[in-house]
């Protein structure tokens, strides 16, 4: 089966443009299951219902980040809906980090994690990694983490390397050159990219991100008109092991 996990939609914009552009994409790589990051769809930062809903209009699992509760109208759908999950070592609170896809003749899990470092308190996402395996009943595992520390992803690529089908970096924006797969089973990306305009600075307004560098007074983020790219990794998997036989890099 072909997975297909998008990189970090940026305002609700490049989540319109994804949803017109999805089907292409899925009949290029004879996708099976798609998988966005959408914690930034919504305009303004965050994810809201509308927004969200765009996206499940052509994904079938959203996972999400350290904004994921910037909204607190999500609050409500985050409980309601088996599609959408957030960071599972947030702790006790509104939502789920863990979802399983039933296709039929397979079942998928996908678990969201958030690293510990430069980011917001949260659980030890490794040792939530193993409470949630312990729990997880089908070989096929996808597990979203969203760090910011490069070695940190890299750890948890290995930590849960033979473990899981697939660890798929995700918060940083920049897709990174080294997807593999670990110890023949795993396949590892540390940042699949993001989905946003081309010409910005991680998805928003260079001018506002440089204002904000050089004048030190916080700036509303705006998003800039123009060509909107996607960043995303086919992940092939084999439905019976779990094993990861190929990991594919797609800039559309």
């Amino acid at each position: 089966m072909n997975i297909l996990f998008v990189g970090d939609v940026v305002g609700q914009r490049s989540a319109e443009h994804l949803k017109r552009s999805l089907p292409a994409l899925k009949r290029e790589y004879s996708v099976d299951m798609t998988i966005v990051n959408g914690e930034n769809s919504a305009d303004g930062n965050g994810i809201t219902p509308y927004s969200a809903g765009i996206l499940l209009e052509c994904a079938d699992i959203i996972t999400t980040g350290n904004h994921c509760f910037r909204r607190r109208e999500m609050d409500e759908l985050y409980e309601e809906s088996p599609f959408i999950v957030r960071p599972a070592n947030f702790g006790d609170t509104v939502g789920k980090g863990y979802a399983v896809y039933d296709m039929g003749r397979t079942r998928v899990a996908v678990i969201n994690l958030i690293g510990m470092a430069f980011m917001e308190s949260c659980d030890n996402p490794f040792h939530c990694a193993d409470r949630l395996l312990e729990q997880t009943d089908t070989p096929v595992i996808i597990v979203d983490f969203h760090a910011e520390a490069t070695s940190e992803k890299k750890a948890m690529g290995y930590y849960l390397e033979g473990r899981v089908s697939a660890v798929i970096g995700t918060h940083t924006h920049v897709q990174t050159a080294d997807e593999q797969i670990l110890g023949g089973h795993t396949g590892y990306i540390t940042d699949v990219g993001f989905t946003g305009v081309r010409d910005s600075i991680l998805g928003v307004d260079k001018n506002v991100i440089i204002s904000k560098l050089t004048s030190y007074y916080p700036q509303k983020h705006t998003y800039p008109e123009g060509e909107i790219m996607i960043n995303a990794v086919v992940v092939s998997i084999d439905e019976k092991s779990g094993r990861c036989t190929g990991i594919k890099r797609v800039s559309a």
